[in-house]
């Protein structure tokens, strides 16, 4: 019996026991596998279908965005206006998204409704038809978004930094221009369509409070179909760095802050060091209570905000640190990121400082496995990587042993100025 008046025992989050719930799979007809993650109280579902159809597989730029958004903009059965009223009146929600490998269509709805909302979506992906006006209305928003951004330095910043990274003929570091979207016609967005989403690969994603009989209706509504269980072969594209390393562009002869990003190559997930240098990115500039954020923000007070993270690539990966800076100090603001790379190098890192991050990590860990729709995204994270169902406890594993001496060696083997690209556009 819980006695009330005993305060419960303060458990520090690197302490609790955190476990992934597994998924349930099976195959459907055609072979596609599904991934099934069972959870809440509430009467709600998530189907998502992954598609290998990122801008990884285009051979024109933007090609993959556009028949990605403008797939549930008209179909040889209803237009763009009944396909969004049919949503609607279930109270649901329909999303497309598109990413460097892979493009997804995602249904959120109450379970009670999946049936009557699948076949919307097995419509959407047998016969849209990309209507030229809806195309025309797409690139006229799309190109004044455009001239909007490229008015703002931290817009330019993220275009460029990747460009120099992987060079701009890499699916990673291609950026949009107007003359690649007035190339764009509706025969190249159907060609792409029929290949990688008609007769592509697909991965099926299931999440929330599964109603009866879930099975069924995924073979009905898409066991059918001729999309493929087995991935796409890649198109081979070798990144080529820029050679030069500093860049200062100035496209505001009167702007008053700079956006500053610093970026070198790094390994994916696959390495050995990733998860260890993922625990030294929190330290260095991962969150709010990161050093960068400490020194740059609290004591200088040259930022609002500096963070660095680890980009989520299948391929080839990147460290990054962003931020914008007030133009009279931007030089100083790199020196400074320059002085904590210094310190986590020669300073070896206490006990007290590195139980901070800890906990801070497995707290976030804790948020990612509250509820199913959580779980699945992490899951459908491991899976797309080919990661096997060890990474999430070897990960944990990681987090509660790493001391300050894996800390100061993986500062050494990566955190070096002369490794990093460092871009400010004012």
């Amino acid at each position: 019996m819980i006695v009330r008046k005993n305060a419960p025992a303060i458990k520090a989050p690197v302490d609790v026991d955190i476990q992934l719930q597994p998924y349930v799979s099976f195959h459907l007809k055609n072979g596609v596998p599904v991934y099934l993650v069972e959870g809440g109280a509430q009467e709600v579902l998530q189907v998502e279908c992954v598609f290998d159809a990122g801008n990884w597989f285009e051979e024109k730029n933007l090609v993959a965005a556009t028949a990605n958004f403008l797939m549930k903009n008209g179909t040889t059965q209803k237009s763009a206006f009944e396909i969004n009223a049919a949503v609607d009146f279930y109270g649901a929600y329909l999303n497309r998204s598109c990413y460097n490998e892979t493009a997804t269509l995602t249904l959120h709805c109450l379970n009670k409704d999946v049936e009557h909302l699948l076949p919307l979506m097995e419509e959407l992906l047998t016969s849209a038809n990309f209507p030229e006006e809806e195309l025309t209305i797409y690139k006229q928003n799309q190109l004044q978004r455009l001239e909007v951004n490229l008015k703002k330095c931290d817009f330019v910043a993220n275009r460029l930094i990747d460009a120099y990274l992987y060079g701009e003929d890499h699916p990673y570091g291609k950026y949009s221009t107007p003359e690649d979207y007035a190339s764009i016609t509706r025969n190249d967005l159907v060609e792409f369509y029929q290949k990688f989403y008609v007769n592509g690969h697909c991965k099926i994603f299931v999440s929330g409070k599964i109603p009866a009989g879930i099975h069924a209706l995924l073979d009905k509504h898409f066991g059918h179909l001729s999309i493929l269980p087995q991935s796409i072969a890649r198109p081979v594209h070798k990144a080529t760095p820029a050679e030069q390393l500093h860049y200062e562009i100035v496209q505001d002869p009167n702007g008053v802050q700079g956006a500053i990003r610093m970026a070198r190559p790094f390994h994916n997930r696959h390495h050995p060091d990733f998860i260890g240098s993922q625990i030294l990115n929190n330290l260095f500039g991962g969150f709010f209570g990161s050093r960068l954020m400490s020194n740059i923000r609290e004591d200088k007070g040259y930022t609002y905000g500096i963070y660095s993270y680890l980009q989520n690539h299948l391929g080839e990966s990147a460290w990054i640190i962003s931020t914008e800076a007030g133009r009279d100090v931007c030089k100083a603001t790199i020196q400074e990121v320059h002085h904590e790379m210094k310190r986590l190098r020669e300073e070896l890192v206490d006990d007290e400082e590195l139980d901070l991050v800890k906990n801070y990590m497995m707290g976030v860990l804790l948020g990612d496995v509250d509820g199913p729709f959580q779980v699945c995204a992490r899951w459908k994270n491991y899976i797309l990587h080919g990661v096997d169902d060890t990474y999430f406890q070897k990960t944990i594993e990681t987090i509660r042993t790493i001391d300050g001496k894996e800390i100061q060696r993986l500062a050494n083997e990566y955190l070096h100025p002369e490794a990093f690209y460092e871009l400010t556009v004012i």
